[in-house]
């Protein structure tokens, strides 16, 4: 029996399970709802009609190298919420994003992004990347920010796609049941999938409100130490 695998966290090292190197152990989801939401999530027929046309976009593989030359945290405004996000995905596949409330919590958010998950890692292992997502208001739908269905991403100021919010399936409930214990990361999971190991990477995020249109997450580095750096911004135009 191969040796159980160690998942990195920031108090202990969590091992995840053993129990067969080539699937997730069927472990129940016991994730805790949002403390404003509790299990509404809602699916719209513009919802999927969004995702099905998402789904014939190529995937962009984009540089992602723009200089920057001031650092993330320079520049904002400390005493924003801490929320948990992870990014997770096959290496070639498109990259997910989720955000909850806490590692025990049902995502609020899972977007699912034109973007390469071992790409996007490895330009965050290379130094600083900065993720912007717009869309565009509708006066006719009175939508929070985080509910709206589809963006426009820009990756370090270049356009690489669309990002497009959908509600939390089965598959992404088991990812973070396993991380549960998981504060802030990185690694592999074992998954069913012939595409192979599930790769994450889990990290708390500061959350600022700059109004009912903008939102950003900051990633932030256990105790002030550098490592790699990511900001998500959320701007409705």
């Amino acid at each position: 029996m191969p040796s159980p695998k160690t998942l990195p966290s920031k108090s202990r090292n969590v091992v995840a399970p053993a129990s067969s190197p080539s699937r997730l152990p069927p472990t129940p989801v016991l994730l805790q709802q949002p403390s404003h939401k509790k299990g509404q999530w809602k699916s719209t027929k513009l919802f999927r009609r969004v995702k099905s046309v998402f789904r014939s976009f190529p995937v962009i593989n984009p540089p992602c190298k723009m200089p920057v030359s001031n650092r993330l945290h320079e520049g904002h405004i400390h005493g924003g919420k801490q929320m948990t996000g992870t990014l997770f995905g096959f290496r070639k596949a498109r990259v997910n994003l989720a955000i909850q409330e806490n590692p025990r919590g049902v995502p609020l958010l899972v977007l699912e992004l034109s973007i390469q998950t071992g790409k996007l890692l490895q330009d965050m292992g290379s130094g600083l990347v900065r993720i912007a997502l717009e869309c565009e208001k509708n006066h006719s739908e009175k939508l929070k920010l985080i509910d709206e269905p589809i963006w426009t991403m820009y990756c370090n100021g270049r356009k690489v796609g669309y990002a497009v919010k959908r509600g939390p399936t089965e598959e992404d409930l088991k990812v973070m049941q396993n991380l549960h214990a998981v504060s802030m990361g990185a690694g592999v999971l074992p998954t069913e999938s012939s595409e192979g190991e599930l790769t994450y990477m889990r990290a708390f995020f500061e959350r600022t409100v700059g109004s009912k249109d903008s939102e950003t997450y900051y990633m932030m580095n256990p105790n002030g130490t550098s490592g790699p750096e990511l900001s998500i911004f959320f701007v409705r135009i």
